[in-house]
């Protein structure tokens, strides 16, 4: 059994695994198993319909998971995404309504300014932990509830002391009339092709650039970075700087695509936190958030499905998605016991 294949077999059997216990679960409740992954995947794959909302709720989420793999690849950790998400959201969605372009100008400045403000809400935790050793796992998460309430209260001045902004022009908007035929009305949007765009970029910048190598040289090894000569203040702050333009980018899928505005938000959407499964999924590789965000977005959006069709109580569907969590972020034992199984094979031949 080849490293590689280990790899493939790793995430496989941790879904296979959270599944499974997740069907326990439920024949413990008194439910059915069959019904209620029947109920999952005609939520997921039934018609045109849900396909299109099913690829419209990926979007965000491979977005997330580029987020927190490209922090992971440079040797960072960020907790953060979900404020960053939250902030770009805003971004895209304040320019998208006060402003009035070409299209051609108003939509690239709205997604623009969604990656600058996730970028600037990564900036501040990269420095501290640059200049100041603070650990960003800590400062991340304080991020988070800052952009929260501060997002919030944005809302609330602009709007006139209400909880949401008026929607974007037309000119900024992500949707799309032809995806939306295409798949019986439902919210599909341009978004998923900017989100596939991003997974390019990062593997572009990853692995084509001068920036990319020195980058993962610091995350793997800080010290012998130093010593050949590069900046380690320099690339931890780019690090989460670009990781922070991904998350933003996250956000304006949902306010320049899904809801076409934004409203005051009672706590967090989930989005960023989720990205930190979607990245480990995927090994933080491109290509492999595209496979993570795939299974989170079908998971979180067929799920719906399964109160309605097969009388599972939405408690219930949230411990199967949390199980699918839980064994893919114990993913490092699955791979132990693969490679004792391999070694076993070959100390029998």
């Amino acid at each position: 059994m080849s490293n590689k294949m280990i790899n493939i077999l790793v995430p496989v059997i941790s879904i296979i695994l959270g599944l499974l216990v997740g069907a326990v679960v439920m024949l413990i409740s008194g439910y059915d198993p069959v019904a209620g992954y029947t109920a999952l995947w005609d939520g997921i794959f039934g018609d045109s319909y849900v396909i299109g909302e099913t690829i419209r709720q990926i979007s965000p989420y491979i977005l997330a998971g580029l987020a927190v793999a490209f922090a992971f690849r440079t040797g960072l950790f960020n907790i953060g995404v979900e404020g960053q998400l939250i902030v770009g959201w805003f971004a895209a969605a304040y320019v998208g309504m006060a402003f009035e372009l070409p299209k051609i100008i108003h939509l690239p400045l709205a997604l623009i300014a969604a990656a600058v403000a996730g970028a600037l809400w990564g900036l501040i935790p990269g420095i501290l932990k640059a200049k100041l050793h603070v650990h960003e796992v800590i400062v991340t998460i304080m991020m988070n509830y800052i952009a929260l309430h501060v997002v919030n209260a944005l809302i609330k001045t602009i709007s006139g002391g209400g909880f949401k902004l008026d929607r974007v022009q037309p000119t900024a908007s992500l949707r799309s009339d032809f995806l939306s035929n295409l798949t019986d009305f439902s919210t599909l949007h341009y978004g998923i092709f900017v989100a596939l765009a991003m997974v390019v970029v990062m593997w572009f910048i990853l692995e084509k650039t001068k920036s990319g190598f020195e980058l993962k040289s610091v995350g793997f090894n800080e010290n012998a970075s130093q010593y050949a000569g590069m900046s380690v203040n320099k690339n931890i702050v780019m690090a989460m700087v670009i990781s922070g333009a991904f998350a933003g980018l996250g956000g304006a899928m949902e306010a320049l695509g899904t809801f076409g505005t934004i409203s005051s938000m009672g706590g967090f959407t989930g989005i960023g936190f989720d990205g930190i499964a979607v990245a480990l999924l995927g090994a933080n590789t491109p290509l492999g958030v595209i496979f993570g965000a795939t299974l989170f977005g079908s998971l979180k959006y067929g799920a719906n499905n399964m109160p309605n069709a097969a009388g599972i109580p939405i408690e219930i569907v949230s411990i199967i998605i949390a199980l699918v969590i839980f064994f893919v972020a114990s993913g490092y034992i699955i791979r132990i016991g693969l490679v004792r199984l391999r070694k076993n094979k070959k100390e029998a031949k």
